[in-house]
């Protein structure tokens, strides 16, 4: 059995460690590149936009900056987030905007190499799956990966950042 030092070492050898920020929405977790993370900050209430798809909750006001929020709950066919004090909007970084994601709980900080990522498997319904970079088991549960520039498509955020400009 190699020690702590020496498995940190045959990683690096794998290949390169990244770390991943984990959260749970229900019963799933996933995960979003630490280096897209702004701000973790507790759920507060929104300012609703008209004519926006569902799972934009509204802006709110962070530091001078007017922020989107998206329900992820919502994004991925859950349902809305009946949203409470122990909901949590991650403020992460997408192509040059800044962006909210209302989550239930953070859970865990990840380190994982790119030999650990698993594709995700070909599925019928390629639109949810096209939100995800990839799987890893981490402790035994699975984490889905988000890829960020999927989930926020371009057009999405222009739009919503012309709203709140």
């Amino acid at each position: 059995m190699q020690n702590a030092p020496d498995a940190v070492a045959s990683d690096a050898a794998a290949g390169e460690a990244r770390q991943f920020i984990s959260f749970t929405i229900g019963d799933e977790e996933y995960g979003v590149d630490i280096m897209a993370i702004r701000e973790i900050k507790g759920w507060t209430a929104t300012t609703e936009l008209p004519n926006t798809p569902p799972y934009v909750r509204g802006v709110i006001n962070l530091r001078g900056a007017i922020v989107p929020i998206f329900d992820l709950r919502t994004r991925f066919g859950g349902g809305v987030t009946t949203a409470s004090a122990r909901h949590v909007i991650m403020v992460v970084s997408v192509r040059a905007r800044v962006v909210g994601i209302l989550v239930d709980a953070v859970a865990d900080i990840i380190t994982i190499t790119a030999g650990n990522i698993q594709p995700v498997p070909e599925l019928e319904r390629k639109t949810d799956s096209t939100f995800l970079s990839g799987l890893v088991t981490v402790e035994g549960r699975m984490v889905a990966l988000l890829d960020l520039d999927s989930l926020f498509d371009a057009e999405l955020t222009a739009d919503l950042h012309s709203f709140a400009a």
